[in-house]
């Protein structure tokens, strides 16, 4: 059992807590908005447990002081090889804003749950502050917000077109995606005598170059294959080329081995080096399987930080989703193929939870991205490595996809086994479009079966939550997620289940307003829906563009990437509310307004639907 107080058993934090460790520098200095959590779901303390398995001395400073003396960014010195940065895990804009824009007042990756820990872009100020106190020093960024603003990408929050982040962080090298690997190839070249300036060819990582070493054409026939987007000036002049680029982005990130992108800003040119394979299982399980020690750093003995709440007694089984929603940037990030942990590894990590002092036998979440993706993949890998569909189940699964829940079961069956453990519950997303779709395999059929039988009787902590997203076939098709019928159908196999079983549960949906291609008139259609099935809606949210999906370029440039036709998108403050609204169709306070905008739109029908005892 983890001694919780013992500094030796963490990244150190200060000089004091390098000294304990016998150090008297270190190699990399790791800089990060979040709080230093020593768990396997916390980025930064992935990474640095990572470089340290790899004989690495590895410092970390969360949350640094950025309005002060700076005190926090000088402590370590420059370490020997380079400072790496992240904002944290989430865009710091969408940790920060609501969806209309206003500062949020709490932040769940701080201690107290407190907001101003961290400024508005903090991989750009960290990375300005470090080049200013040491210009000499390497400086490597990632984590989400890089990762996902490695191109010309919008920004909400400021409403405009945003180059590259390189083009704003004075970074050496970005690392995009899962980081493991990378980062540690970066500290063998660094620590075997090359120059940063050297190093421009590693796998998932983007670097600026001067503009001379772009090709001057996409090139099919190299390999990697180059492709040359338009340049961020363009697509300030011409939204169809921000489009245009995204689909090419979005292909090549879904490619197990995918071209080299090329961008031109100005005189420079980012270049992108194509993502890696997914991890292997013997990959995936030696980054769950490196000594953390699942707890906050000591240091915020007594406070209470609200992301560690969520996940302390849960258990991430893979990454990755082929779902490929058009609002999700998991697969963007993650990448859309499925890396799998062994059943070794996940029962050890079982394992310690039930030795937390805390546990009370019940393991919140055993899941992923998407709880029931755990070890599926094609059937035929040589088709998947050629494919650029962004998911595998839109606009139906794919026929070399292989769905069989029957591994999954198996984890749970083994998890429930252990000593400690009285319940594992299910608290992420299942896709039930991949559980319940007919595969014609009789064996596989009647596992997925089995699989929703076992989840709804045995798995779910009183609620199941899913995500239909909407009910408008136009709509979902412009999500990329299946017809609303199939919600319907999980629907009666919940209440099946429920009902033999003797329970009680309840079946929480997930909704999206002013999503692109959404109009007021489709909200008012689903608010009959949902009445229809006696839901008064509480999981729901407004649309909130964030760089690198689909939903984001249509919202942008008011055009569909993939097709080239023009997209409605509800973009004003009123157009937004007001789509809102039809949420909460059964508050009073709403009501005189829906059915003045509903007669406005000349759909009495749905008036008498909603409030059938109005006139």
């Amino acid at each position: 059992m983890v001694i919780a107080n013992d500094l030796r058993l963490y990244l150190p934090t200060s000089v004091k807590e390098m000294k304990l460790l016998g150090w008297d520098s270190v190699d990399v200095v790791l800089f990060t908005g979040d709080a230093y959590v020593d768990h396997p779901s916390f980025g930064a303390a992935v990474i640095g447990r990572t470089l340290q398995a790899a004989g690495y001395r590895v410092a970390i400073v969360p949350q640094p002081n950025w309005q002060d003396d700076l005190r926090d960014f000088k402590k370590f010195g420059a370490p020997r090889l380079f400072f790496g940065i992240s904002a944290g895990a989430m865009d710091s804009m969408v940790n920060h804003y609501t969806a209309n824009r206003r500062r949020r007042s709490d932040d769940a990756y701080t201690p107290g749950g407190r907001h101003g820990a961290r400024p508005d872009y903090p991989t750009i100020v960290y990375s300005e502050i470090l080049r200013r106190l040491y210009p000499d020093t390497p400086i490597v960024i990632g984590g989400i917000e890089a990762s996902l603003r490695r191109l010309s990408h919008y920004d909400y929050w400021q409403d405009r077109l945003r180059p590259s982040i390189l083009m704003d962080a004075p970074a050496d090298i970005l690392v995009y995606g899962m980081g493991e690997k990378p980062v540690v190839e970066i500290a063998q070249r660094l620590d075997k005598g090359e120059r940063i300036s050297e190093i421009i060819d590693v796998a998932q990582t983007c670097v600026l170059r001067p503009q001379s070493e772009m090709p001057e054409h996409t090139s099919p026939g190299a390999f990697p294959p180059d492709i040359v987007l338009h340049p961020f000036e363009r697509c300030l002049k011409e939204k169809r080329c921000q489009a245009e680029n995204f689909k090419h982005i979005e292909q090549q990130s879904n490619l197990p081995e995918g071209a080299r992108l090329w961008q031109a800003h100005g005189q420079q040119v980012v270049r992108v080096n194509p993502m890696l394979p997914p991890m292997t299982t013997g990959e995936i399980d030696a980054s769950f399987d490196l000594p953390y020690t699942r707890l906050p750093h000591p240091r915020y003995r007594g406070k209470t930080i609200p992301a560690y709440e969520m996940i302390r007694h849960s258990i991430n089984m893979h990454r990755g989703c082929f779902g490929g929603c058009a609002f999700c940037t998991i697969s963007a990030h993650q990448g859309k193929h499925i890396a799998s942990r062994s059943r070794e590894s996940i029962l050890r990590e079982a394992r310690q939870v039930t030795q937390m002092p805390d546990f009370k036998g019940y393991i919140s979440d055993l899941g992923g991205p998407s709880a029931n993706m755990y070890g599926m993949r094609g059937k035929d890998t040589e088709i998947c490595r050629r494919c650029m569909r962004p998911s595998c189940l839109h606009p139906k699964p794919c026929k070399n996809l292989n769905t069989d829940h029957g591994p999954l079961l198996e984890i749970y069956k083994a998890v429930d086994a252990l000593p400690g453990v009285k319940k594992s519950f299910i608290g992420s997303g299942v896709r039930y479009d991949l559980s319940m779709h007919p595969t014609g395999d009789a064996k596989i059929d009647a596992t997925n079966r089995r699989y929703n039988e076992e989840l709804i009787a045995r798995h779910v902590s009183g609620r199941l939550k899913v995500a239909p997203e909407h009910t408008s076939p136009r709509v979902l098709e412009l999500m990329r997620k299946p017809s609303f019928s199939q919600f319907y159908d999980f629907k009666r196999v919940f209440d099946s289940v429920n009902a033999r079983h003797g329970l009680n549960q309840q079946l929480i949906p997930y909704f999206i307003s002013s999503h692109p291609g959404c109009k007021e008139e489709d909200m008012a259609e689903l608010a009959v829906e949902t009445k229809k099935l006696n839901f008064r809606l509480e999981q729901v949210q407004d649309f909130t563009p964030t760089p690198m999906t689909l939903a984001t370029e249509i919202y942008y440039t008011g055009i569909h990437p993939y097709t080239g036709e023009k997209v409605y998108t509800a973009r004003t403050p009123q157009e937004k509310l007001a789509q809102r609204s039809y949420f909460f169709w059964y508050d009073p306070k709403q009501q005189a307004d829906i059915i003045r905008r509903l007669k406005r739109l000349g759909r009495a029908d749905l008036i008498r639907a909603l409030f059938p005892s109005r006139r």
